[in-house]
């Protein structure tokens, strides 16, 4: 299931993160790669532990709180600290699959269901730099303007395609979903939908809203892990 949302951020926010990372130290971005995706990747992050990823993590992380859409898509138990690159001209990421697991910074270990990308340059700042995820359903060219949101499962095969003018910055990370089947979560996401709908075309008193606020609700629990 791949779901794009639209105005995550501010374009305050955006501008702040733009700023910060303007000022920040940039360092080869293979470090946080695994074997085989280092081999593909060329790009730009800021260190993880820095100060400047630290603050705007905080403010990436808020924003998610606040945002019901990527809750629904999601269903996050636990999020990885947001990260930050850059691809300039002549950078890519060739076809890779996220790593399984991933190391909190607390050192325990949390399963990579879910991976998200905030776009934090517009369009028309740069091209190509699409984002290319691949599913059962086809492939999935993706380039949103700042502030916007994708969110995929972690086991798409997906790239990062050259960029050829200016530069693509993004903020990146990864939750483990409290429901770890992308097909079970995206059944639960429609059915969310399904219930919004309802509620306001019918009103929270309806029968028929009563009756699929239920099975969500016991769908959920039975697929729940946690």
């Amino acid at each position: 299931m791949l779901v794009q949302v639209p105005d995550v951020l501010t374009p305050e926010e955006v501008r702040r993160c733009r700023q910060t990372l303007e000022q920040s130290q940039w360092v080869d971005g293979r470090v946080t790669a695994g074997d085989q995706a280092a081999r593909a990747k060329n790009n730009l992050q800021i260190p993880v532990d820095s100060p400047e990823a630290l603050q705007l993590g905080d403010l990436v992380l808020r924003a998610l709180a606040r945002n019901a859409s990527y809750t629904a898509a999601a269903l996050p138990l636990r999020v990885l600290p947001p990260m930050f690159n850059r691809y300039d001209v002549g950078m890519t990421f060739g076809a890779h699959v996220d790593n399984s697991i991933r190391m909190l910074p607390d050192g325990s270990r949390l399963r990579a269901d879910v991976s998200t990308t905030i776009f934090l340059s517009d369009p028309g700042d740069y091209d190509g730099g699409e984002l290319v995820v691949e599913d059962t359903f086809g492939t999935h060219s993706v380039k949103l303007p700042a502030g916007h949101m994708v969110v995929y499962p972690a086991s798409s095969l997906h790239r990062v395609m050259p960029v050829t003018r200016g530069s693509r910055w993004a903020s990146f990370f990864w939750a483990q979903s409290i429901v770890r089947d992308d097909t079970e979560r995206a059944m639960l996401y429609d059915l969310d939908l399904a219930v919004m709908g309802a509620r306001q075309q019918l009103g929270d008193d309806s029968q028929v809203v009563l009756g699929l606020v239920n099975h969500y609700h016991n769908l959920l629990r039975r697929w729940a892990d946690l």
